[in-house]
């Protein structure tokens, strides 16, 4: 078991480009080794990168999220989180928050929802075929569907959708945007969550939001800053990651022609499909949220001290090769498929099965309805955001 200090090393090791993984975490996961590494704000921390580390700091309840509330704890991000939200609970608190909005999520609730994601998607690819080549996919699919969706499960204004996206894009940054313009995107999207939680007591309804004001209001499960923080938490999440990760999936079949044309043959290996592009596809720039140890634990051999942040990539579990054959390739056959990409444990994405209804509906009617779509301009043009949480096309041209 390693107690020694090998010295921290600077992260991230390199800026994210494109889709790629820096081979580094591959080195350390294969390796064995858990990384010391030194973050851009609250000093050093842990780095696990394979899969077994990475499930037992997600799933294991002595790495706590709510010690990393209000300390300046080795993080990518400026800011020092000071709310408390579903995020940075540990059990029972967020047991009690999760169980509030669990049933909307159910598989089979979110299936009820396919004929409308469905209606969406349909209406969104008229607009695009009648507009004719060439097209933005972004701004013509992958943004408008999620913010759809969440606007209509959370009970916000769609025509809202470019102000709180704005603060939105705010909140996710790591170097595009100013401390100060984060902050006060923040402040932006609580003001505008708490008039819609103002608007629901005078008015009450029954999407998610209308809910959570009953019960915040009715039986007492709520304080009102989790009830902000909550509606923010979950308009910001449920748009957000799927919205990238759609463009994202497409730029992968368009970058691979052979992916592309083996769905289209086989549209029943979708489902599989998409599993697999959330196995290979990095949404993150860097590695996850941290946790701090309540006690000492050991992460492969290395002795993590109670008190010590640890951060987990994803990503690189996703690639461990002790638990998927070929893990750095795309394989759309792949008939055993646990990938993490949802992360695990108690955090595991509230709204995952949204998140996967989406992807295919979306994917899947792309590749029905333009089977000769391709990219409009060489594919070293076409441009990803920069300076965020979370990798995504700026544009995505296309023509067919």
């Amino acid at each position: 078991m390693t107690t020694v200090d090998r010295g921290a090393c600077p992260y991230p090791f390199s800026e994210a480009k494109g889709l790629d993984l820096d081979p580094e975490y591959g080195r350390l996961r294969d390796n064995g080794e858990l990384a010391r590494v030194r973050m851009p704000y609250g000093g050093e921390a842990w780095m696990a990168t394979s899969y077994e580390d990475v499930k037992t700091v997600l799933g294991d309840p002595r790495f706590s999220r709510a010690a990393t509330l209000g300390v300046d704890v080795p993080r990518t991000t400026p800011l020092i989180q000071t709310e408390s939200s579903i995020l940075t609970m540990d059990p029972p608190d967020h047991s009690r928050l999760r169980k509030l909005v669990a049933k909307a999520f159910t598989m089979r609730r979110i299936e009820m929802l396919r004929p409308r994601a469905q209606e969406v998607v349909d209406g969104l690819l008229d607009a695009i075929e009648a507009q004719g080549p060439p097209a933005d996919l972004v701004e013509g699919l992958s943004l408008p569907l999620p913010i759809t969706m969440i606007c209509e499960l959370l009970g916000v204004p769609y025509e809202d959708r470019d102000r709180f996206r704005a603060w939105s894009d705010a909140l996710l940054s790591v170097t595009a945007h100013t401390p100060d313009e984060i902050q006060a995107a923040r402040d932006n999207l609580r003001t505008y969550l708490a008039s819609l939680v103002a608007q629901r007591r005078e008015q009450p309804t029954d999407d998610l939001l209308g809910v959570l004001v009953h019960a915040r209001d009715e039986e007492d499960r709520l304080s009102e800053q989790e009830l902000v923080t909550f509606g923010v938490t979950l308009l910001v999440a449920g748009h957000e990651t799927t919205a990238n990760q759609t463009g994202n999936f497409l730029y992968t079949l368009l970058s691979k022609p052979e992916l592309k044309r083996d769905l289209q043959l086989h549209p029943d290996r979708l489902d599989a499909a998409i599993e697999e592009l959330l196995r290979m596809t990095p949404l993150g720039n860097t590695a996850g949220l941290p946790r701090i140890a309540t006690e000492d634990i050991v992460l492969s051999g290395t002795l993590v001290k109670a008190g010590e942040a640890v951060i987990t990539q994803t990503a690189s579990a996703n690639r461990d090769g002790g638990v998927f054959d070929n893990a750095d390739e795309i394989d759309f056959h792949r008939e055993n498929n646990p990938h993490i990409a949802f992360g695990h444990g108690v955090h595991h994405c509230l709204g995952a099965q949204l998140a996967r209804l989406e992807l295919q509906v979306a994917v899947g009617s792309v590749l029905r309805r333009l089977p000769a779509v391709r990219f409009a301009v060489p594919v070293e043009e076409v441009p990803f955001k920069e300076g965020r949480l979370v990798r995504g096309l700026r544009t995505l041209p296309v023509t067919w």
